[in-house]
């Protein structure tokens, strides 16, 4: 009983280590506070409805009218059921938001280390070092939950994979299925995506010393048994992933059925987005120094610089007749960031002391590991540059399956957050192997040194003449107020020195430290605990310049983030069923307004693709017939002083309306453009390709016919209807035709996709009650996989380790 406590202790340490660095880095969690997330606070806006309805009724809507015109909620906030997965992930992120992320980062990448047989002491601060990157801080800052979960689980599932080709086939299998649902769960396809592709390096690497050894029947039997692990774990996922797959297809990330542009132009043709908006945010090649150097390009726009010498400069230039608003405005808008991209939330820093020993463990690690992790961390920083190295991206883009799905290639650098800080634990690793000699270990240290000290010396001393520290807009504020290039400059020159100089300090500081353990002058617990000191100051003291605890407010304020204008308490007077255009804001990118209104706009980056369509080609161009036709009864405008002011649209067409012409097109291109000049009220305009030959075109109108909306709910619209002729009626709501169903007096009727994005449908004569359903047959079968997958998941190892058990009494 003692000896297995003793085991215990470790982990217990571990655990509790990790409770409490997690707890406080973002201590204001133990105040009740929480993290004030831009892109949460979107989520939180266009996800009201949804949980309103849930609330209210106890159910799943799994469509939402109050963002883009209407929408599925599977990629919005859907909840699925028997989804045992999702309460296991619930139990291991026990801690306050976002402390929980936190405490998963520590814990996946502990199991890791331990898995690769690292001194649990080290292993401790190794995952720390690891959970406390910049990066994976910053994301937490600005709301990527999903990224971050994501994340926080690739390290499990590594371990897994690791257990296996260990030969611990058991373990291997449960960890890897395990983490592996969870990495699916947490619902970040880009982040799993890239996981897959360190996978399959590490696969590549696997095969070569298959077959170097003659190992092959070995090498797929693990491949067998890893195989059987991700299927399950796929298929406890199988509803959320075929419900996200199905409106995949009709998201902006699938393949556009339009030929032309908004301005008539030819399209680029591609099968998902297009490349300039997925090479936007491509990393420079010299900024991928900031994994070493912090504000090697400056940090943010943000940055604090003492002493600026930007604002000495404006003050004196308003002194001498520059107005203060102008000073002000510059300061507002001066960046300190320099690099490539649009713009960054904070320097994807790992940590100049893993940099160091990244270096280090090349020359005294050896054999496939290294291998694996040297090769996915240069992959990484390849793919990271985007447009800058063009013709692997191109090539990426045009051959890798599902590359071109996939915004931001800056992210892929996630692989090396993960592989260099690992790679570098391995090479400390070895300095503390006595099986490894003093000579070696000191040689190794030598040229780490020269190389890692040498780089952080020639920036510290040269680097400020090495570089422009420009950029273009710089260049044309400084054309208008001469010396304001001088003076931005200085200021960016001032961060660079500084974080050099401080790298350069770190770096020495630990070669030094290694130098005296390796002549024996401080124990092994000496060298490990100066490690984890000197990444717990580095690493803190730069995440916190990024997120800290200003980003903290009352929960209140974060969980009902937005409070009703006055317009907005006007417009929830009328309780019928109608939609809101907010032109105060970019519509496309707007999550408040859903959050009181059904919106016609919305927030997500993986919108609807028609009606993204119908935005660039009609609503940016302010056609009031398609504003109309989508029922757009209260218009929020901004007036000359930025004072927003309501109009109402009289000129609505309503939620139901009968028309007397249908135009039959033969393209999508024609579907969009007819719409620049139609009449909705009167006529609308189908695609030939979704209606028969026959299809009637022509319709007496009824003036008495009449249809009225009786009943609305999130997934469900009834209407009665009167007339005394057949009737063509167009819906003022979206069309998806995997879900939505239409039942004329019960029976099911077929409805069709007219104005490139609403529902119409012929109605007989007489008296009428039409309802829409909104009935995912995908909801059912991915469930009926789930609860298979989680038998087998728990058949399997129970079979097995029977099996086992009799051969072990044999």
């Amino acid at each position: 009983m003692d000896f297995s406590f003793k085991k215990l202790v470790p982990y217990v340490i571990a655990i509790a280590t990790f409770i409490f660095v997690a707890l406080a880095y973002f201590s204001p969690v133990l105040e009740g506070k929480k993290i004030q997330q831009g892109d949460i606070t979107q989520f939180i806006g266009s996800s009201k409805e949804i949980k309103d309805f849930r609330k209210d009724t106890g159910e799943e809507p799994y469509w939402t009218n109050a963002t883009f015109g209407g929408m599925p909620s599977y990629v919005v906030s859907a909840y699925y059921p028997n989804d045992f997965i999702k309460k296991i992930d619930k139990a291991l992120r026990f801690l306050p938001h976002p402390a929980n992320y936190l405490f998963l980062y520590f814990l996946g990448f502990f199991v890791l280390l331990l898995v690769l047989k690292v001194d649990w002491k080290l292993a401790i601060f190794g995952a720390l070092g690891f959970g406390l990157s910049t990066y994976l801080i910053i994301i937490l800052g600005v709301g990527h939950n999903a990224k971050a979960h994501a994340i926080a689980y690739m390290p499990l599932v590594l371990a897994g994979i690791l257990l296996v080709f260990q030969k611990k086939y058991l373990s291997g299998f449960i960890v890897t299925a395990l983490a592996m649902a969870l990495e699916i769960a947490a619902s970040h396809i880009q982040m799993t995506y890239y996981l897959l592709f360190l996978v399959l390096i590490f696969g590549i690497v696997e095969l070569i010393e298959a077959v170097k050894h003659k190992e092959l029947p070995l090498f797929f039997k693990n491949i067998a048994v890893l195989t059987v692990a991700v299927i399950l774990a796929i298929g406890v996922n199988a509803t959320g992933l075929l419900a996200t797959q199905e409106y995949a297809k009709h998201s902006t990330r699938s393949k556009s059925e339009l030929t032309i542009n908004p301005d008539g132009s030819p399209k680029e043709a591609t099968n998902g987005l297009s490349k300039d908006y997925i090479t936007e945010y491509s990393y420079g090649k010299s900024e991928t120094f900031n994994l070493f150097i912090p504000r090697f390009k400056g940090g943010t726009r943000h940055e604090v610089v003492e002493d600026s010498e930007l604002r000495s400069f404006l003050q004196t230039s308003v002194s001498k007749g520059l107005s203060a608003n102008d000073a002000n405005y510059l300061m507002q808008i001066s960046s300190m960031y320099w690099g490539d991209q649009p713009i960054v939330a904070a320097p994807a820093y790992i940590g100049a002391l893993f940099i160091f020993l990244f270096v280090l463990a090349l020359f005294l690690v050896k054999g496939k590991l290294k291998n694996w992790l040297v090769a996915a961390t240069v992959f990484s920083i390849l793919l990271s540059w985007g447009k800058n190295l063009e013709f692997l991206t191109n090539f990426f883009i045009d051959y890798v399956p599902m590359y071109n799905k996939f915004r931001a290639v800056s992210s892929i650098q996630v692989i090396a957050e993960l592989t260099i800080p690992l790679l570098g634990i391995l090479g400390l690793k070895e300095i503390l192997n006595s099986e490894i000699t003093k000579e070696t270990k000191l040689n190794a240290l030598k040229w780490t040194t020269i190389i890692v000290g040498g780089l952080a010396l020639i920036f510290t001393v040269a680097g400020t003449g090495l570089f422009s520290f420009e950029t273009a807009m710089d260049l044309q504020i400084d054309e208008q107020i001469s010396g304001y290039l001088d003076a931005v400059v200085a200021d960016r020159q001032s961060l660079f020195f500084g974080d050099s100089l401080r790298s350069l300090i770190i770096v020495s500081l630990f070669a030094a430290i290694i130098y005296v353990y390796l002549n024996e002058k401080i124990k092994r617990l000496v060298l490990i605990i100066s490690f984890g000191a000197i990444v717990l100051f580095d690493l803190v003291n730069v995440g916190q310049r990024y997120v800290n605890n200003d980003y903290f407010t009352s929960a209140r304020k974060v969980d009902k983030p937005f409070s009703a204008t006055a317009i907005d308490k006007e417009i929830l007077k009328d309780k019928s069923y109608y939609r809101v255009a907010n032109l105060s804001k970019n519509i496309m990118a707007d999550g408040s307004t859903s959050y009181f209104h059904n919106s016609i706009g919305g927030y997500h980056a993986a919108k609807p693709r028609r009606y993204q369509e119908l935005y660039d080609f009609q609503l940016a161009k302010g056609n009031m017939e398609v504003f109309n036709m989508l029922n757009t009864k209260y218009l929020i405008t901004p007036d000359e002083s930025g004072k927003n002011s309501l109009s109402v649209n009289d000129k609505a067409n309503g939620n139901a309306w009968f028309v007397a012409e249908i135009n039959v097109v033969d393209s999508a291109n024609e579907e969009i453009t007819a719409l620049n000049n139609l009449a909705t009220k009167t006529t609308a305009v189908i695609n030939a390709n979704t209606v028969s030959s026959d299809f009637k075109t022509a319709y007496k109108v009824d003036s008495l016919a009449t249809i009225q909306l009786v009943l609305y709910k999130a997934n469900m619209l009834k209407y009665e209807f009167s007339a005394k002729e057949d009737q063509f009626v167009v819906f003022s709501d979206i069309y998806y035709k995997n879900g939505w169903n239409a039942y004329v007096d019960g029976k099911l009727t077929p409805h069709y996709n007219v104005n490139y994005v609403l529902r119409g449908m012929e109605v007989p004569k007489g008296k009428h009650t039409i309802e829409f359903k909104f009935e995912p047959t995908v909801i059912q079968q991915g469930n009926t996989i789930t609860l298979v997958s989680y038998f087998l998941l728990l058949l399997i190892p129970v079979g097995w380790f029977v099996v086992q058990r009799k051969k072990k009494d044999k």
